[in-house]
C-alpha cells in the first residue's frame, strides 16, 4: 500500500481514442490503470454483477473450503467474495497472469477492511491447483482462454468443487441468429457511446479484441458446464450479449 494509503490512481479510458497501429488486446500496465473506467463503460451490468457476487457466495460458500477468483484483475469480484464470506476458517485466492494487474490488485485488497486473509498468485489459471472448492467465480475470464483448453478448466474446477458448490461464470456471448447477434451488437455499441466512447474508440477496441476475446453461444456454455460436471446450469443475469450463469454441483 502506498504510504498516503489511497489506492493507485484511475485513470480514465482514452486507449483507443487516436489512431494506432492495429495489435491484439493485452491486459498490461496501461489497460490496469484504466481497467476500472473501462470495465464500467464497456460492459453492461457489470456494476451490478459484483454486488450479487457478494450474494451468491455468501448463500453457497461452505465453512473450511476454499474459493477462487479466477482472472481476478484488480481484484473486483474478489473483494465481493470476500464480504460473503462469514466463515473464518476459509480461503480465498484470486489469480491472475498479469503482473500489473496483481500489483494493483495487492493495493486495493490492503486497503479493504474485510479481516478475511486474500492470497494473490500471478500465474495462468489453466495451471493453478485447485482443491476443496466451494465457490469459483470467472468473471468475463473464460472467454480469454482458447476454446480448445476451455472444457479442460471447467472439468477441473467442477473436479475440485465441493458437493453444493458452485462456479460462477460471467461471459460475452454470441446469438445463433444473426439478426439477434446484430441488433444486441447494435445495443451494446449503444451503450458505450452513452458512456462517452467514440465510434473510433469503439471501432479500434473491437478490432483490437476481436481475435483475443471469443465469445460462444449460451447453450454451448450451457452443454460444456454440464458435460465438465456441474449438474445445473442458470442464467441469473443477463444485459445484451453479456450474462452470468451460475454453475451447481448437486453431489
Amino acid at each position: 500500500m502506498s504510504k498516503s494509503g489511497k489506492p493507485p490512481e484511475q485513470a480514465t479510458d482514452r486507449l483507443f481514442a487516436t489512431e494506432r497501429r492495429p495489435e491484439d488486446f493485452r491486459f498490461d500496465a496501461s489497460v490496469a490503470r484504466v481497467f476500472p473506467d473501462m470495465i464500467r463503460r464497456s460492459v453492461p451490468g457489470y456494476t451490478t454483477i459484483i454486488p450479487m457476487i457478494e450474494v451468491i457466495t455468501e448463500q453457497y460458500v461452505q465453512a473450511g473450503s476454499n474459493c477462487y477468483d479466477l482472472g481476478c484483475s484488480l481484484g473486483a469480484s474478489t473483494l465481493a467474495m470476500r464480504h460473503g464470506i462469514p466463515h473464518p476458517d476459509c480461503t480465498l485466492v484470486g489469480v491472475d497472469n498479469s503482473d500489473a494487474m496483481i500489483e494493483r490488485c495487492e493495493h486495493y485488497i490492503a486497503l479493504d477492511d474485510s479481516p478475511l486473509p486474500v492470497t494473490l498468485r500471478c500465474e495462468d489459471i489453466l495451471a493453478t491447483e485447485l482443491t476443496n472448492a466451494s465457490v469459483t467465480t470467472l468473471n468475463f475470464t473464460l472467454q480469454f482462454v482458447p476454446p480448445e483448453r476451455r472444457t479442460e478448466l471447467l472439468s477441473r474446477i467442477a473436479e475440485a468443487t465441493r458437493p453444493g458448490g458452485v462456479l460462477i461464470l460471467s461471459e460475452k456471448i454470441r446469438f445463433e441468429s444473426e439478426r439477434d447477434q446484430e441488433i444486441q451488437t447494435r445495443l451494446h455499441h449503444e451503450f458505450k457511446r452513452a458512456n462517452g466512447y467514440s465510434d473510433l474508440e469503439i471501432s479500434q477496441k473491437r478490432s483490437a479484441i476481436e481475435q483475443v476475446l471469443i465469445p460462444e453461444t449460451l447453450a454451448s456454455h450451457q452443454q460444456r458446464l454440464q458435460s465438465a460436471g456441474f449438474d445445473r446450469v442458470l442464467v441469473w443475469y443477463q444485459c445484451f450479449n453479456f450474462v452470468s450463469m451460475l454453475a451447481i454441483k448437486d453431489h
